[in-house]
């Protein structure tokens, strides 16, 4: 491959890579209507829940459903996630986010809609119409994808991958701990998450790789440092035979 057509490749790689994921997600919606019933890995996985609820994972799964959607979830967490990056004179940063929020869970409103499945009957929480995908789960995944693109693109910060991905997991975990939610609706609700932010961040990327701007109060030279002393303000100057010495060679050494 040409070292141009390898260019072109790898800066369209975002754009492909999110419309597949969505892709994989819509296909994924699609086979779950069809089915019109749970898929053997939804209900295998179901049982397996059930079977292991404890009110102490409980309360950690409803803390999961508070930091995860509603007025936390949607606002709190995106737009204090907006003000972290603004205090941080990362504002091309804020911007990525706040849009990548906000396209995520439009997507994951219009899916649920077009999907309409129905949730399992064991839920444990109030939930809104439709199961798939998981807003729970996207909203998640769009937030830890948005980290890890702005502060976690170099082999030092793995630990912010790794973090990232614990929260996905976490997230999806709770959400069919809790009844609101099949397996393959967090599945979708992740993918989605991931590629919303991918596609978002593409066209930021050279701005973002700028950030952060450097701050307007930083203090400037002044005085003395400001303005450099010229051989009339007293400025030490180099005399004649100085000069000479300075710019005449070195003669050749001398052998024994």
């Amino acid at each position: 491959m040409e070292p141009t057509t390898t260019r072109r490749v790898a800066n369209h790689w975002p754009w492909i890579s999110g419309v597949v994921a969505l892709g994989v997600a819509a296909a994924l919606g699609l086979l779950v209507v069809l089915r019109e019933s749970p898929l053997d890995l939804d209900a295998e996985w179901m049982d397996d829940v059930l079977a292991e609820r404890v009110p102490s994972l409980q309360v950690l799964a409803l803390l999961m459903d508070r930091l995860g959607g509603g007025p936390i979830g949607i606002f709190v967490v995106p737009l204090g996630l907006v003000a972290l990056l603004l205090i941080a004179r990362r504002p091309w940063g804020a911007l990525f986010s706040i849009i990548a929020a906000a396209l995520s869970a439009g997507a994951v409103q219009l899916l649920k809609s077009l999907f309409a499945r129905a949730r399992p009957e064991d839920i444990l929480v109030i939930a809104d119409f439709g199961s798939f995908p998981s807003g729970h789960v996207a909203n998640a995944a769009t937030l830890a994808t948005t980290i890890v693109l702005l502060f976690g693109l170099t082999r030092s910060k793995a630990w912010v991958w790794m973090l990232g991905a614990g929260w996905i997991i976490a997230m999806a975990l709770s959400r069919t701990y809790l009844g609101a939610h099949w397996v393959t609706d967090t599945i979708g609700g992740a993918l989605i998450g991931i590629a919303v932010a991918v596609i978002v961040w593409a066209p930021f990327a050279s701005r973002l790789e700028r950030e952060p701007r450097p701050s307007k109060k930083a203090p400037q030279p002044t005085g003395a440092a400001a303005t450099p002393l010229t051989p009339a303000d007293g400025a030490p100057t180099l005399g004649a035979k100085q000069v000479s010495r300075v710019i005449t060679p070195a003669g050749p050494a001398r052998t024994p």
